[in-house]
């Protein structure tokens, strides 16, 4: 036969129970059993209420908790329900046969009486409102749009005349981290995405025989867009992201206010040097995944369809063009400045709590994106209409 021990019958909780008896014709003594913590399925004051309204309406409730065990907050919340529904049918609660614990917070809570308006109120607004709110939402939006580019452009005019202001030291800084600290990141994509050209062309043109063309497929590809989009996504999601974070988290702690109290334009200390690195940096970055592209699809050229190094280099040099990597680093330069105007305008944009630096930063990765992605259809239309 098994004994329970002290320590295991001290951790057994009752759940919470009420017990409703009348005193005398008037009123009517509400019995508190049991544990009354918040994890416990605690009753709902309604009940109570609808076990009152039997015959006669009491004038008087009253509490015994001589059978009440541990209890927390739960209790002063079901207490305040409590009084709130005795107060609107007229029924005075007389909190005497409560613990004084209990007794004191219940004074405590309702020393103060709610002012009138300020509980939160749930609305549902029509279709048309919703369309309007949004409506007006994009028009500031676009409105501010167009402020952080006319704010931009009068930064770089002062930067040609030598009148901007911003710390070198910081502008190296996030030229290493736009430039050499993404090298990895970029070495993998454009090598993956290089071999997977290689891959899709090598099974179509070998049914022609026409395998070595795949150098071909995969220069033009890489030079011309797949080495300038793929390096713009990568940096719209690990530095365009960064440079919202960075700034949504000083707009929190309200350092570009102490900024612009010290004198000093945001604009030039902390958007200027992003831009110029991400200027900077993104046509090295074009070329240097262009190159990792091509090496990837010579693995599959020299691995796969047995074409000699010699022969894929000589193929992949008359296939492509000056003019093919021209117009991939005349897109990355572009792709940069919308990286970073995306990152920076999002980050100044941030609001003053945690949560919305997490929102900065998604909204500057998907604008980037998008931006990105537009910017690349209209460059393939203005390409094909030059002949270029």
């Amino acid at each position: 036969m098994k004994t329970q021990s002290p320590e295991s019958a001290a951790t057994i909780r009752t759940e919470p129970r009420l017990s409703l008896t009348r005193q005398d014709a008037a009123t009517f003594v509400l019995g508190i059993v049991g544990d009354w913590r918040l994890k416990s399925h605690l009753p709902k004051p309604v009940e109570v209420l609808q076990r009152l309204d039997v015959g006669a309406v009491p004038r008087r409730l009253t509490f015994d908790a001589t059978g009440l065990g541990a209890w927390d907050s739960g209790l002063l919340v079901f207490l305040i329900g409590i009084q709130d529904l005795c107060k609107t049918q007229g029924i005075e609660v007389d909190p005497g046969g409560l613990p004084e614990g209990a007794r004191r917070l219940l004074r405590l809570a309702t020393a103060v009486p709610e002012r009138q308006g300020v509980r939160r109120a749930v609305e549902h607004p029509d279709f048309f409102t919703l369309v309007g709110t949004e409506s007006l939402a994009l028009w500031r939006s676009a409105g501010e749009l167009v402020e952080f580019l006319g704010q931009a452009l009068q930064t770089f005019g002062r930067l040609l005349v030598g009148r901007a202001r911003y710390r070198r030291s910081d502008l190296v800084g996030i030229i290493f981290e736009c430039g050499a600290a993404a090298l990895p990141i970029v070495t993998l994509i454009a090598f993956l995405v290089g071999l997977i050209i290689a891959f899709v062309g090598a099974v179509q043109l070998q049914r022609f025989g026409a395998q070595i063309y795949v150098a071909d497929l995969v220069g033009i590809a890489m030079a011309r867009e797949m080495g300038a989009l793929m390096t713009a996504i990568i940096m719209a999601g690990r530095t365009g992201a960064a440079f919202a974070a960075q700034l949504g988290t000083m707009q929190v702690s309200e350092e570009i206010d102490a900024l612009t109290t010290f004198g000093l334009s945001s604009m030039e200390f902390l958007v200027l040097p992003r831009m110029i690195a991400l200027i900077l940096m993104m046509p090295l970055l074009c070329v240097y995944a262009d190159l990792m592209g091509i090496v990837g699809g010579g693995l599959v050229g020299v691995g796969m369809l047995h074409l000699s190094v010699t022969q894929y280099v000589i193929e992949t040099l008359h296939g492509v063009s000056l003019a093919d990597f021209a117009v991939g680093i005349a897109k990355s330069s572009v792709f940069g400045i919308l990286v970073a105007m995306a990152g920076c305008l999002r980050g100044i944009q941030c609001g003053r709590s945690a949560a919305a630096v997490g929102l900065a930063a998604t909204s500057a990765v998907v604008t980037g994106i998008v931006c990105i992605i537009v910017t690349d259809g209209v460059f393939a239309v203005l390409t094909d209409a030059l002949g270029i």
